[in-house]
């Protein structure tokens, strides 16, 4: 998948996401850094170092606005179904997009020609997490939270746009072909 032979590229997927993810093999478990951890001996490298040029995209769902229930919606991020993929941000740090990761991600999906759009919780609202806090509870790098917008989230009848999967695919293609190299403190380039 990855076409940058200056890079390692992984795919992760959990189990157990939606039963809890403290299983051996599930999101906040250890599972990822001991992968990690195994390339980096196998190429002589120490895992410290490699990991501020590490970025890991956490793919999930979104909440687009509901039109039966736009009351829901915080009024200035509110995210449309094939409008683009959603970077999501929680001030309760249950989403764990920070500014550079988001300026990351755009910068991958400008290059692809992908729209973004943002989501965030109304702060009145209790709302739900993804897997990318908890793996980074074991595995301390950078990371964007994201997913496309949809209707009716966990219900039997999810609603999403097909463009925003087409634009997934797009940004996806172009985040394995870009090299993400940490600098500086706080510093990066991508090329």
């Amino acid at each position: 998948m990855g076409e940058n032979s200056d890079t390692i590229s992984m795919l992760s997927i959990f189990d157990n996401e939606e039963v809890g993810s403290g299983t051996k093999q599930g999101a906040r478990s250890n599972f990822l850094r001991t992968v990690c951890e195994r390339i980096a001996t196998a190429l002589g490298q120490d895992i410290n170092e490699m990991l501020p040029s590490s970025f890991v995209i956490s793919a999930d769902n979104a909440h687009a606005v509901h039109p039966n229930h736009p009351e829901y919606a915080d009024p200035t991020h509110r995210p449309f179904m094939n409008q683009g993929i959603v970077i999501k941000y929680n001030g309760d740090e249950r989403y764990v997009t920070d500014g550079m990761s988001e300026a990351v991600f755009k910068r991958v999906c400008k290059a692809s020609g992908v729209p973004t759009q943002t989501f965030s919780n109304r702060s009145d609202l209790m709302g739900g997490s993804t897997l990318g806090n908890l793996s980074t509870s074991q595995l301390s790098v950078s990371t964007v939270d994201v997913g496309l917008p949809q209707l009716a989230m966990h219900s039997s009848y999810e609603t999403a746009g097909s463009m925003d999967t087409l634009y997934f695919e797009r940004a996806s293609a172009e985040f394995y072909r870009t090299k993400i190299q940490a600098v500086g403190d706080g510093v990066v380039t991508i090329k």
